[in-house]
């Protein structure tokens, strides 16, 4: 327990500064749960997940069959946040150009000026990402690691806050290319949705009448609101400990023959950054062991390559499996 009469008091007065901003970052955390919980009904812990990823400046890819709630959370999401909202619908005759935009001549003033494309935007649903070709989907990546655009010698840099949200169909392969391992570590977290819970849909199909519950949704939080939810995922503490069964879990990833390409720095890195934000959604300015636990299969399982699988999606599958299993060998610090 903090000892504030035995502070001098700036450091006392910082001390209550952060316990502010951190709760005042868990209730921007649970404004957008909440919001959003409203349409993607009976999903909060997969709700928790996407708005724990927007928190650490993260991109999230959604994986999982048709109709069961990918864009309604994609567009739930954005529509929570006062922020601007693009969508692109990724197709096989998607150009570089239609994602970043380009260079167009002006016949009043003579010269040509860039004319940025939807990519320039807060938040950005890109469907269906894995149905168009690899030239087009490695146009996000310089904006989705660096948050800015390189065209024609010029660098255009993107707003703050910038969140890339894609979708996928894992079942299908007719018309689709497979996203390589270098795209797919741009995105912080996978997670599937999965069909709701009996009980909830059943209270949908009786209840909803409408067909886009999603346009009654308001904004609950603004981008000011945001950007300051996102720089206190860095004040949240992580002690040694945690560090330590979280570098531990990496280097496991490495050392199993069950996988043959372990978790890489830029995971960990990854890894340590949810873990944090995790705590906050939470309702915490420290993080736990649990926190790990949370949020590891997400941040890693599409970032390791199992042993004799190079199938994306089955890959995949295996992958999770591997994680929770090193999961429950490990030795959680008390």
């Amino acid at each position: 327990m903090i000892n504030f009469a035995a502070m001098p008091p700036e450091a006392a007065h910082l001390s209550d500064l952060r316990d502010a901003s951190t709760k005042a970052a868990v209730d921007v955390a649970q404004r957008i749960i909440e919001n959003v919980g409203h349409v993607l009904e009976g999903k909060r812990e997969v709700v928790q997940m996407a708005v724990t990823a927007m928190l650490a400046r993260g991109h999230l890819l959604i994986e999982d069959v048709p109709g069961v709630g990918k864009t309604t959370l994609a567009r739930a999401l954005a529509a929570s946040v006062g922020v601007e909202f693009r969508r692109i619908q990724f197709t096989s005759d998607l150009m570089p150009a239609d994602v970043l935009g380009g260079s167009v001549f002006s016949q009043q003033k003579g010269e040509f000026s860039f004319r940025k494309g939807p990519i320039f935007t807060n938040v950005l649903l890109a469907d269906e990402i894995n149905r168009t070709t690899p030239k087009t989907q490695s146009a996000l990546l310089e904006a989705m690691d660096e948050r800015h655009v390189s065209l024609d010698g010029h660098t255009h840099m993107l707003d703050e806050p910038f969140f890339v949200l894609a979708t996928q169909n894992p079942e299908e392969f007719y018309g689709t290319y497979p996203l390589p391992e270098s795209q797919l570590d741009r995105f912080l977290m996978r997670l599937r949705i999965g069909y709701p819970p009996e009980d909830v849909e059943r209270q949908v199909l009786a209840r909803r009448r409408k067909s886009d519950p999603v346009a009654d949704l308001a904004p609950v939080v603004d981008r000011r609101d945001l950007l300051s939810a996102q720089a206190a995922v860095d004040r949240v503490r992580v002690t040694d400990e945690v560090i330590d069964y979280l570098h531990s879990l990496i280097l496991a990833t490495r050392q199993t023959p069950l996988l043959s390409l372990g978790a890489s720095t830029r995971a960990a890195l990854a890894l340590e950054r949810a873990v944090r934000s995790a705590a906050l959604t939470e309702g915490r300015s420290y993080a736990t062991p649990d926190d790990v636990k949370v949020v590891a299969i997400a941040v890693l399982a599409h970032r390791v390559r199992p042993a004799g699988s190079r199938d994306a999606v089955g890959g995949h599958v295996d992958g999770e499996r591997v994680i929770r299993d090193l999961l429950a060998s490990m030795p959680v610090p008390v």
